[in-house]
């Protein structure tokens, strides 16, 4: 059986962006975050580096990347081999929850839509704060709820209730873990729909070439629930944004 990380290979072998925001909304959010020609970025389950690669082209900006899939590492050294960055852009395989930088050797540090390496949002920003100085920011990627979820939402999902919180309640554990918001870019239905239909469209062929393939079954039964699950739930009930974030503590 795939491992959920070989899944989502397969899912994503199509996305440049590795969550639901669209290049004009990760723009948006370089420009919101203030980056710059001086600006230093970490990026923490980085993905294919998509982030780092466009605001170095866009921006200027300088940036790390750690990511624990391979794929998505060797994905991440050609695309800034593309867009002519590779002097700007590092991306390095590991575990990004090991990952321990210089104390304050970043301008911004971010986890985008990957806070389980520190247990949720909370501890994502205690692995994130040592790497920037008392001016850095924070980006945190994370779902919310729009609305309260049924029951039948949070199976489907694979969640608790209490594993997400609606905006105002993000707010208090952003408060909470020491990080006072100022800046967010929210993702929008169209958004989630590029996102979720990219992987069913990646898993789709993946189907058709390998029919064969002993791991067929378990990649058709994520697929069904991946896109049953989102038109019936996820863009419903499920938000996602990015957070700027400044430390307080």
């Amino acid at each position: 059986m795939p491992s959920t990380l070989e899944l989502h290979e397969i899912a994503e072998s199509d996305h440049r962006i590795l969550d639901p925001f669209t290049d004009a909304q990760l723009l948006e959010l370089g420009a919101v975050a203030r980056v710059g020609p001086t600006t230093r970025v970490l990026d923490l389950a980085c993905g294919k580096a998509e982030m780092l690669c466009r605001w170095a082209q866009e921006f200027g900006a300088r940036g790390v990347g750690v990511d624990l899939s391979e794929v998505f590492v060797a994905a991440a050294r050609r695309r800034a081999e593309e867009l002519g960055v590779c002097g700007w852009v590092t991306v390095e395989c590991g575990d990004a929850a090991a990952y321990r930088p210089e104390p304050a050797a970043f301008d911004v540090a971010a986890c985008i839509g990957a806070t389980w390496i520190g247990g949720g949002a909370g501890g994502t920003i205690d692995l994130l704060r040592p790497a920037v100085g008392s001016d850095g920011l924070l980006l945190i990627g994370e779902p919310f709820w729009r609305e309260p979820p049924p029951a039948e939402a949070l199976t489907a999902l694979g969640v608790g209730a209490d594993d997400f919180a609606d905006l105002p309640g993000l707010l208090d554990r952003f408060d909470a873990a020491g990080a006072d918001l100022v800046e967010m870019v929210l993702a929008d239905e169209h958004s989630w729909d590029r996102y979720v239909a990219a992987q069913c469209w990646a898993l789709r062929r993946w189907l058709d070439d390998h029919s064969d393939d002993p791991a067929a079954a378990d990649v058709r039964r994520f697929r069904d629930a991946t896109r049953r699950t989102h038109l019936a739930y996820q863009r419903r009930f499920l938000g996602w944004g990015v957070f700027v974030l400044r430390p307080t503590r």
